[in-house]
């Protein structure tokens, strides 16, 4: 049986509500009586119930992450963000993935309704109005990378249109004229402004003479290490290789490694999100970096304060801007360079 509040009160000969204001730091008490009530918890071994908590508070002081999966350094760097500014605050977290299934999506906003005093939310399946319909009326959230919810929900994106667009104006710059794009995921919005990026800088290249040449892809290294075999197989081949994402442009250099092929030499390789292994692999891989870390931790300090502010707060719109990295995958050899690319701040 576990140890209750009235007996560290009995314990201590003082009420239950003495012993509750000094457990939850609400009200004064004579330093002695604080004294005598800690030693009698620490003696029982008391912990108190966090349920019946958060009943007296209404807080749970914890936060709610809501990811498409958990899969890979991206999501790692991603949590790890979060997690170092939550702790900073004061809460814990409540981590889940919706394998970027709408249904289970819904599930789990609705399992995380009571438990926790915000949610951060990182899905491409998730519109303002599913979030409406299984939240309390302004609930405070935080979107991640969302194509709705301004006015509604804080948001917090990365401009990944100018990067894509900025990696394939570098490769051109390198005299790349037929550049391979392996896509995201369908329904992705990092993967569609990435896509995007990419088709509106060869458009406008020579009055869009230069055609887009795109392969199937779905963020994950087998999906690059496939993308390999179709480009072998191209006449005429792309002598650059856009990856919507690192994953994939690793994926791709393994399997070119496996068949002999040279990297620059016979293909420039260029990557996206610039994740922790890019630059330690060989050759070191060309990419776009996206804060990941910091889009986490921003997007924390976000609803830290839109919990604290309350439901009349106004909500915030921003873009996180992207640095081109360069390394020597693309062809250009020597020490890492990197050059911030413009974005837009809060709106």
């Amino acid at each position: 049986m576990s140890v209750t509040i009235r007996e560290v009160a009995r314990e201590a000969s003082v009420s239950v509500a003495t012993v509750s204001r000094v457990l939850n730091g609400k009200g004064p008490v004579h330093p002695e009586t604080e004294r005598r009530i800690r030693k009698a918890a620490k003696s029982l071994r008391y912990i108190p119930h966090g349920g019946a908590r958060s009943l007296i508070t209404r807080k749970t002081s914890t936060l709610g992450v809501l990811m498409p999966e958990l899969y890979g350094e991206f999501f790692s760097e991603l949590i790890r963000g979060i997690d170092v500014c939550a702790r900073r605050a004061g809460y814990h977290l409540l981590v889940s993935s919706s394998h970027s299934d709408r249904a289970e999506t819904e599930e789990m906003i609705r399992a995380m309704r009571g438990r926790v005093d915000g949610l951060v939310v990182l899905s491409p399946d998730v519109r303002p109005n599913v979030l409406k319909a299984n939240l309390p009326e302004k609930f405070p959230v935080v979107l991640l990378n969302s194509a709705g919810g301004r006015g509604s929900f804080d948001c917090l994106n990365v401009d990944n249109f100018g990067g894509a667009t900025a990696m394939v104006r570098h490769l051109i710059r390198l005299g790349h004229r037929r550049i391979a794009f392996i896509q995201g995921p369908t329904g992705n919005r990092d993967a569609s402004e990435r896509l995007r990026g990419y088709r509106e800088a060869l458009r406008a290249q020579n009055g869009g003479s230069f055609a887009p040449l795109e392969l199937p892809g779905n963020f994950r290294e087998e999906s690059g290490y496939e993308a390999s075999r179709k480009i072998l197989e191209l006449k005429p081949r792309p002598s650059a290789i856009f990856a919507a994402n690192d994953s994939m442009a690793i994926g791709l250099l393994c399997a070119f490694q496996e068949r002999g092929v040279q990297v620059p030499e016979d293909f420039a390789i260029a990557g996206f999100d610039d994740i922790p292994i890019a630059r330690y692999i060989t050759p070191p891989l060309t990419s776009v970096r996206v804060p990941i870390s910091e889009l986490g931790s921003q997007a924390t300090q976000r609803l830290v304060e839109a919990i604290a502010a309350g439901p009349e707060r106004a909500r915030r719109q921003a873009m996180l801007p992207t640095t081109l990295v360069v390394r020597a995958s693309c062809g250009e050899n020597g020490r890492a360079r990197s050059r911030r690319l413009a974005s837009s701040g809060d709106g």
